[in-house]
């Protein structure tokens, strides 16, 4: 029987731990390089119209679609080689490995990303990022609906949930309350379209850069009520 840590920290992937914004736009210059802007754009079409129904990003699947009945083109046999063999360690942020291997000392540290089956976990590999965490990984459709199934593989008194998109640090504080500590990474574009926005629940935390989290110790995460905040001189 699995025996409850004091903390588990689950760090999402996409523009909190990789730069994801770099990546897709790698990928739309060597779509419009290889095929041209109108081919490109239908592409994104394709991308949009699967994320919509599906729920998360593939970007496999949308080049499936793409190639419809196509022969099977140089061009395409080589843009699938780019998706699978896109050195995703190079867009790790600063200090991002180094954030993990100090959150590890304050307690265990597992991924928590949403995405499809295939080329999600190749990224979080080729990164190193599931080296970095022990093979500690979850890949479920929507992380804040599969919070059951990550507590009974990662059983805790307390969770810190790191992540760009503050509307989903939202649901699953109001899930898990004051169990979970929210950290809202202001990375990417996700990160950039909540400013201003109201939040509810608004994140316990927010930091800058995922890099800041190397000077934190436990007590950071404490939930509000916990803490202890010592008076102010007289």
């Amino acid at each position: 029987m699995l025996t409850p840590a004091d903390i588990v920290f689950l760090l999402d992937v996409d523009n909190t731990l990789l730069d994801n914004d770099r990546f897709g736009a790698d990928l739309r210059a060597r779509l419009e390089r290889d095929f041209g802007p109108d081919e490109c754009a239908r592409y994104w079409s394709i991308y949009a119209a699967l994320r919509d129904r599906l729920g998360y990003a593939d970007y496999l699947g949308a080049l499936q679609e793409f190639r419809g009945e196509r022969a099977a083109e140089g061009a395409l046999l080589e843009m699938s080689a780019f998706l699978l063999d896109y050195p995703f360690e190079q867009r790790l942020y600063p200090h991002a490995l180094e954030t993990v291997a100090h959150l590890c000392t304050l307690g265990e540290v597992a991924i928590l990303s949403d995405g499809d089956i295939v080329f999600q976990p190749r990224k979080i590999r080729r990164s190193g990022v599931s080296d970095a965490v022990g093979g500690n990984v979850i890949i479920p459709v929507h992380k804040q609906h599969a919070l059951a199934a990550m507590q009974q593989r990662f059983p805790a008194r307390r969770y810190v949930m790191v992540d760009d998109k503050a509307l989903v640090l939202a649901e699953m504080k109001r899930v898990l309350g004051d169990k979970l500590c929210t950290v809202f990474v202001r990375q990417g574009h996700y990160a950039a379209q909540t400013d201003g926005a109201s939040i509810d629940p608004p994140p316990d935390r927010s930091i800058e850069r995922l890099g800041d989290l190397r000077a934190c110790d436990q007590s950071y995460f404490a939930p509000f009520q916990q803490r202890v905040f010592p008076e102010e001189p007289s």
